[in-house]
């Protein structure tokens, strides 16, 4: 029996790397490059660091949210196909929690240079880690909608 949280746990940790334990070697490849390229355009490790120092206004000033905008597609779909080719058989429409989490970390990245809590800049880095779990939410029950819709139709 093959495990797919396995992969898809290195994946969170480095894109590809669950890609490379899938003997998935030119994808993740590619998706490694992908993650260095847009992590050094985007300036991610010094936002993270400036973000767990407390510096979020600073991490907010230090990234390129051009290039960061970029990662939650990427960062996600590593996730998703690593844990889709680790496993022998895929849940019914378990893709739809992974895209859902893509989008809201998106929109978390789009308002992470302004969203506040008491005066308090979430940033750059905590602000679209807390949409991805809102996504990943939202997700799940649009896949329980769905395939208690199905179920009521057949």
């Amino acid at each position: 029996m093959k495990s797919g949280v396995e992969k898809m746990l290195w994946s969170i940790a480095i894109p590809g790397f669950g890609q490379l334990l899938n003997k998935k070697y030119f994808k993740g490849t590619v998706l490694i490059i992908l993650e260095f390229i847009i992590n050094i355009n985007a300036n991610i490790n010094e936002i993270i660091v400036l973000s767990f120092l407390g510096f979020t206004d600073l991490s907010a000033k230090q990234a390129n949210y051009k290039w960061l905008m970029f990662y939650p597609c990427v960062y996600l779909f590593s996730i998703w196909d690593a844990y889709k080719d680790g496993v022998d058989e895929v849940p019914p429409l378990l893709y739809i929690p992974f895209a859902t989490a893509a989008y809201s970390e998106t929109l978390g990245i789009i308002y992470s240079k302004c969203f506040r809590i008491n005066g308090i800049l979430i940033g750059p880095i905590f602000l679209p880690t807390a949409f991805i779990f809102l996504g990943l939410g939202i997700g799940f029950l649009i896949r329980l909608f769905i395939l208690n819709v199905k179920k009521i139709d057949h």
